[in-house]
């Protein structure tokens, strides 16, 4: 029987690990510039870390780690015959692999507050799981490149951060749009329409706004329980998504003057966009009451970044939360954070042809090997270029034929190695090296004491 892997998983080549981590290097590189640490924290976590941080259906997709040994000991053959899965699985799983970075990172703030420097900015690039229905652009396996600052209350985080994923954009060349909205806001919105205790399930179903389009949104709510004279209120109220910033904002003074999250919430809008307004954003901006996040620990402003150019979904995302840490027992402590989606940055970087060349190999030039003697000649010289930082390998196999010289060439060219050093009889009399450039097909003669100079203006 032919070897698989689990759907939702995939395996990576050299050419696609030498591109994912040019994504990674690149998000990592911007991540130091802005001040942030590196952590990392296991794959898996207590499930009483991860269940009840993601809501109903974020809880449904947690991959659950069987206890080891027997771990049907202890529970009756009533209780294994049950149809009460989740109780059964409580009882035979103590563990489970991570959601997201964002809930383990708030039980590391947790457990080491006292090691902290406060605000503590951290980033981590780590897979997490997730039980999903396997789809383009949604895996469950997948990587993410986290960004959070926690223990300050300060809008001028919110701005960071937007710097931050603008500066990752430009750098990857993907044109992006970064979308606005605050839970506070949403939370207005529910006031206004006289439903403030159906929050979770109006940000579950606006979350779903741009997949299904407002007539399901609004069936979803209905099938909650909200009547038809809020949701009539609720479809008005999205009618203003064509509206420009300004005009959003005024609106929503209008019907929000007898909520006070609400007014909050657009306070703290209003700060941020002119907090944006004074700073150079390559990106588009979009203040879009639909956008909700799914996920129930969000508290304030909420932001996600789509590809303009690519039909995939959101490639970034993240927000304020405010009582993340209090589940575990420290209260008061507010975060904000931004994840970067690696696996569809990928996806677009590719459907677009935006890797560099010069990612599709980490080895800069393969040296021929036609002989004793020439290996020889050439050991020497490939150790010189490796001190010098300058990527190279031999090919091991002494070339016996023609056939065997032009499979050397063959390996070189699949390789996507730039270029081939060839050393025959006359090279290492005249003591230089012939290299050819594997992408032209040109092809010069460099003396031996130039060689490092060539490669490293290449």
């Amino acid at each position: 029987m032919k070897p698989s892997i689990p759907k939702g998983t995939r395996d990576f080549g050299p050419i696609e690990m030498a591109r994912r981590n040019y994504i990674f290097s690149t998000i990592r590189t911007v991540f130091e510039l802005y001040g942030f640490q590196q952590i990392e924290t296991p794959a898996m976590e207590n499930l009483s870390t991860l269940l009840g941080k993601y809501g109903d259906e974020g809880d449904k997709l947690l991959f659950k780690i069987l206890n080891s040994g027997n771990y049907f000991e202890g529970i009756s053959d009533d209780q294994i015959k049950t149809s009460n899965a989740q109780l059964l699985s409580s009882k035979i799983s103590e563990k489970g692999l991570r959601y997201d970075l964002t809930v383990p990172f708030a039980r590391f703030v947790v457990q080491h507050q006292n090691e902290i420097a406060f605000p503590f900015k951290r980033y981590q690039i780590q897979p997490v799981w997730r039980a999903d229905r396997p789809q383009k652009g949604r895996y469950r396996e997948f990587y993410q490149c986290d960004a959070d600052i926690i223990g300050s209350n300060s809008l001028l985080n919110e701005l960071e951060l937007v710097q931050l994923v603008d500066s990752v954009f430009q750098k990857l060349e993907i044109a992006v749009r970064i979308k606005f909205n605050n839970r506070k806001i949403l939370s207005g919105i529910a006031e206004y329409i006289g439903y403030p205790d159906k929050i979770v399930d109006i940000t579950i179903a606006i979350d779903k706004f741009e997949k299904v389009g407002m007539e399901k949104v609004l069936e979803e709510l209905a099938n909650k329980g909200i009547d038809e004279e809020a949701l009539k209120e609720l479809k008005n109220i999205f009618f203003i998504q064509q509206e420009n910033v300004d005009g959003k904002l005024k609106f929503l003074e209008s019907i929000l003057l007898a909520s006070t999250i609400g007014k909050l919430g657009l306070a703290e809008m209003q700060c941020l966009m002119n907090y944006l307004k004074q700073t150079n954003i390559k990106a588009e901006i979009e203040f879009d009451l639909s956008l909700a996040r799914g996920l129930n620990y969000y508290t304030g402003t909420i932001i996600e970044v789509k590809s303009k150019d690519a039909e995939i979904g959101s490639i970034s995302g993240g927000g304020r939360y405010d009582s993340l840490t209090g589940v575990f027992g420290l209260d008061g402590v507010s975060g904000v954070g931004i994840s970067f989606g690696a696996d569809r940055i990928y996806d677009v970087l590719n459907q677009l042809n935006k890797f560099p060349a010069n990612t599709s190999s980490s080895v800069k030039v393969l040296f021929t090997n036609f002989g004793e003697k020439e290996e020889k000649f050439c050991l020497p010289l490939l150790k010189t270029l490796r001190d010098s930082g300058i990527n190279a390998e031999i090919y091991p196999e002494r070339a016996k034929t023609m056939n065997h010289q032009g499979k050397q060439m063959s390996y070189a060219d699949k390789k996507k190695i730039p270029f081939v050093a060839i050393v025959g009889e006359n090279e290492i009399l005249e003591n230089k090296v012939s290299v050819k450039n594997m992408t032209t097909g040109e092809q010069v003669k460099i003396e031996i004491n130039k060689v490092v100079d060539f490669f490293k203006s290449s």
